[in-house]
Parts: structure tokens; sequence; C-alpha cells
């Protein structure tokens, strides 16, 4: 069986996500934390369920889905997974940060890339890595058939869609990866977002008033 606990994290209350199985294996998206007491909180969380991380994967490389990845870097040893188009968006985190007036440790670079269509096995669980581009150059969604739930970062949220004025962002490709990519799944698959709470595949397509 599938697990996923999600924490709300920094000053943008960017959603991370860690997903584990019934072996305790576990994957971290998106780790926002920022804060000591946020770093503490994920921590706390893995420690009490004995869990072993054991990849960091991103849907895009945003300030605000990254500002952990030096925690989970230095406490789990995981360096962070991205398609390669968002490489320079994590290259320029420090940058990012400073437009945003905060302060951050820069994050490890990847050594290894996602790629569309890529399948990440979590234990015996499968997930489908489908290229969502738009609201940045290379956004991953990770896509769980069995249990019909989509990790989709910033490409759509419960009534809105992901943000296109930063730079690499594209309003007319997002919208085009929603509709032919997310809105290919079944109308009953959950969307865990970035920001703010779960939707569903179904409830945007019918509601969604960015997308109609």
């Amino acid at each position: 069986m599938l697990y996923l606990k999600s924490f709300t994290f920094n000053p943008f209350e960017e959603n991370t996500y860690v997903l584990y199985d019934e072996n305790s294996e576990a994957f971290i998206f998106d780790p926002g934390n920022y804060t000591s007491t946020e770093g503490e909180a994920l921590k706390t969380f893995i420690a009490e369920k004995g869990l072993h991380p054991k990849r960091l994967l991103l849907t895009h490389a945003h300030i605000d889905h990254v500002l952990g990845c030096r925690f989970v870097f230095d406490n789990y040893g995981l360096l962070p997974e991205v398609h390669k188009s968002d490489l320079p968006v994590l290259q320029r985190m420090s940058e990012s940060a400073m437009r945003f007036g905060i302060s951050c440790e820069a994050a490890p670079l990847p050594e290894k890339y996602i790629e569309d269509g890529e399948v990440i096995m979590l234990g015996s669980y499968a997930l489908e890595c489908i290229f969502v581009p738009g609201h940045s150059p290379g956004s991953i969604a990770f896509y769980n058939r069995t249990n019909k739930f989509v990790i989709g970062g910033d490409v759509l949220f419960n009534g809105s869609i992901g943000r296109t004025d930063l730079p690499g962002g594209d309003h007319a490709t997002l919208i085009s990866s929603i509709k032919n990519r997310l809105f290919a799944l079944n109308d009953d698959v959950k969307v865990f977002c970035g920001h703010g709470p779960s939707t569903t595949v179904g409830h945007e397509r019918q509601t969604n008033p960015f997308v109609r």
C-alpha cells in the first residue's frame, strides 16, 4: 500500500510530499522546508515512521520547491532529480532567492535527470513521469496508475493553473500540457498540487475557468 504525507512549508505555502510504501521505502517530492522548524518537522516524521528515503524528486525547480534540497542532501545523502530543462532554473536558485528577499543555501546539483515517459519504482509501485512544461521549462508530473493519483507540482491547481510570468514560463504551452497530458488521465485521478488543496482531473476538466 502507498501512503502520502503532505507538509505546507515556507512563505509561499508550498506543498512538500513524502510518498512511502508498506516496507518503509520513501520518496521526497519538492522539499520546500525553509526554517529549522520546518526541517525538523520533516525529519521527525521520517524518523517516527521509520522511513528510508530513497530518492529526492522535483516536479520543477522554482525556489519555493527546492529550498529544502540542501537539508535533504545533508540528512539523507539524496541529490535532487529533475527534468534537464529545469536545470538552469535550479542553477539560478540563489538569484531567485534574492529576488524574493529570502536567503538559502544553494541546492546540490543533480547527477541524473527525469525523462518523459520514464517509470520510477517505489518498491513494487510504479510512478509514470509525464512531461508537462509551461509553468517551467521542465515541469514533470508523477502518476501512479494503480492508486489513481498524480503529484503535479504547479501545473494544475484546484480551480486555477500555474503562473507563467516567471523565466521560462509559457501560457500556451501550459494549457497544452494540461489539456493533452493531464486531462488525458481519467476523471477520478486525484491531483496533489504544489500549493493549496488537492483536486481531481474530472473536477478541473469540468469547472476550471482557465482551461475550458
